[in-house]
């Protein structure tokens, strides 16, 4: 297999199996990563005592710093070389990986191990999407794309193997498995086929970079915030205040304000260099946009089961690492048979209706997973029913997502897209857990305190105590220690525990039903999806020739 000829296409090329086994390893790897950290909800809270907001931070941290740096991961491999960043960033997250395993507390596991695993992949997953429009042409394309969305369906043989690992050695052993993990990747990354990249010699966009990081990294924080901080209102444990009113909301308009800004300079660096940061393809061209969006929704999608069943299961049905482990499994095949069945064996099925359908399929999966809860555990059932239909929907729009951005763009752009490809994942998932994060804990300390309000049996005193506490998602059990310190009769208490497990089932079901609603109004952009081969994106360029 010849690597001068897959990078310069022919008419019958033939697929390069070896690197794309290496991409999907990589792929497998980020993913395997945010799985472990679902494993790890009980260890966390046992080992580090861990509260349910510092578990929605810690899934908040990788998404928030690799949106803040892969758009600038997308230009890195672009001036430097796709094979350099793509090993730099699987050496970053194999250190990550250590940081989290000898993490002494929450702090160090969040803001070290947490930030530089996410560094790390803000290099890796952009050279993965940048790799392959270098590396493979026509429909070879497409099923190379198939095979990086079919990864997120394989990654979830990790969560179960890491499982195993988590209830035989613990948390920090799981860690370093993963660590290991990592340096066989960059290892196996040294027998890549050379690739023809242009050496362009640009200058590097630092102000760009300054600005996407910043604008990102405010936007996602402040999102993250709300549920600990307060909507509008402060919470107990907010570190300050603007104008007397929590930070959340200021935080993340003051973000999306410099991502206005840098639009707008952007703009003008494009105009001067040609290569800016962010191209004006991926904002003025719809098609992509629309690509943008089922990229996001598929990780928004993914961020919701992160925090909403995974806790869930663990914290309040006692289920093991290895039962979630399990749930990952049922999801993973529809999603790797899917994402790469569909371009494979329907090639010329039409992307618009594909990913259509997909949306359609995440829906009645989160659907399905709402109804499964219960006040005190979940209906087996109904887990197992729902992670297979998540599986479906996120299978089936993956086989799409990426190579309908690739399409409605030139070649360059098409490969710098990784970057944007892949701040548009981060960005879902983090505003998935931060979301409905929010939802989830703002549902059950306002139900309970308004139920605790009206109870007859409950002293006006607990009363006044219970206002000022954020009532976390946990057991029966776990709710009766966080009421420890608060005088109360057997009666009153009863009746509290009471509430609190019927305020976590309603919150989590509301929390699904928003999510539902929100991957539906994908659909919304799916009109916008109209170039569907390489020939209709020559015609589109030649009609637009003619009218200017």
């Amino acid at each position: 297999m010849n690597a001068t000829a897959s990078a310069t296409g022919t008419a019958r090329q033939k697929f390069l199996v070896v690197p794309i086994v290496i991409l999907i390893l990589a792929q497998m790897g980020t993913t395997g990563d945010n799985g472990a950290l679902s494993l790890a909800a009980s260890a966390l809270t046992h080992d580090l005592g861990a509260t349910t907001s510092e578990i929605q931070l810690a899934n908040m941290v990788f998404p928030l710093v690799g949106a803040s740096f892969m758009i600038a991961g997308g230009l890195v491999g672009t001036i430097v070389g796709w094979k350099r960043t793509f090993r730099a960033g699987a050496v970053l997250c194999a250190l990550g990986e250590v940081v989290l395993a000898f993490a002494p507390n929450m702090f160090v596991f969040i803001w070290c191990g947490r930030v530089v695993v996410g560094l790390g992949a803000s290099l890796l997953i952009p050279s993965v999407l940048g790799i392959i429009p270098l590396m493979y042409r026509g429909a070879n394309r497409m099923v190379a794309f198939g095979c990086i969305g079919a990864a997120s369906g394989l990654s979830a043989v990790l969560p179960l193997l890491l499982g195993i690992v988590m209830e035989a050695a613990g948390m920090r052993a799981t860690f370093l498995t993963l660590s290991a993990y990592f340096i066989m990747v960059a290892l196996l990354s040294l027998s890549l086929p050379a690739i023809q990249q242009p050496e362009e010699h640009l200058p590097f966009d630092g102000a760009g970079v300054a600005l996407a990081a910043t604008g990102l990294f405010l936007l996602l924080i402040g999102l993250s915030g709300i549920s600990s901080w307060g909507l509008v209102q402060p919470l107990d444990g907010c570190p300050f205040t603007i104008l007397g009113i929590s930070p959340a909301l200021p935080i993340a308009a003051l973000g999306a304000g410099v991502l206005g800004i840098l639009i707008k300079v952007e703009a003008r660096v494009e105009a001067k260099h040609g290569i800016a940061l962010l191209p004006r393809s991926f904002l003025t061209t719809p098609q992509v946009r629309a690509g943008l969006v089922a990229n996001a929704l598929t990780f928004f999608f993914m961020g919701a089961q992160s925090i909403l069943m995974a806790p869930y299961l663990q914290l309040v049905a006692n289920w093991s690492p290895i039962q979630v482990g399990s749930i990952s499994l049922v999801t993973g095949l529809p999603t790797f048979a899917l994402a790469l069945g569909i371009p494979k064996l329907l090639p010329r099925a039409n992307p618009r209706h594909i990913i259509q359908l997909g949306y359609a399929f995440m829906a009645i999966a989160l659907g399905i997973m709402a109804l499964s809860v219960t006040v005190d555990g979940a209906n087996t059932a109904g887990v197992y029913l729902g992670a297979f239909m998540s599986g479906v929907g996120a299978g089936t729009v993956s086989s799409h997502a990426s190579s309908i951005v690739a399409l409605a763009v030139n070649e360059r752009d098409a490969s710098q897209s990784g970057g944007i490809q892949s701040t548009m994942r981060n960005v879902g998932q983090g505003v998935g857990v931060a979301l409905l994060g929010a939802i989830l804990l703002f549902g059950i300390t306002n139900t309970v305190r308004t139920e605790a309000s009206s109870n007859v049996v409950l002293s006006p005193e607990a009363t006044e105590e219970l206002s000022t506490m954020s009532i976390d998602l946990g057991s029966n059990q776990e709710f009766e220690d966080q009421i420890a310190d608060i005088k109360m009769s057997p009666a009153a208490r009863r009746d509290l525990v009471g509430i609190q497990a019927q305020a976590r089932f309603e919150s989590t079901r509301v929390a699904y039903a928003v999510g539902a609603v929100i991957v539906l109004l994908g659909l919304a952009t799916t009109p916008a999806i109209t170039v569907f081969t390489k020939d209709d994106r020559a015609a589109h360029d030649a009609q637009q020739l003619r009218q200017s």
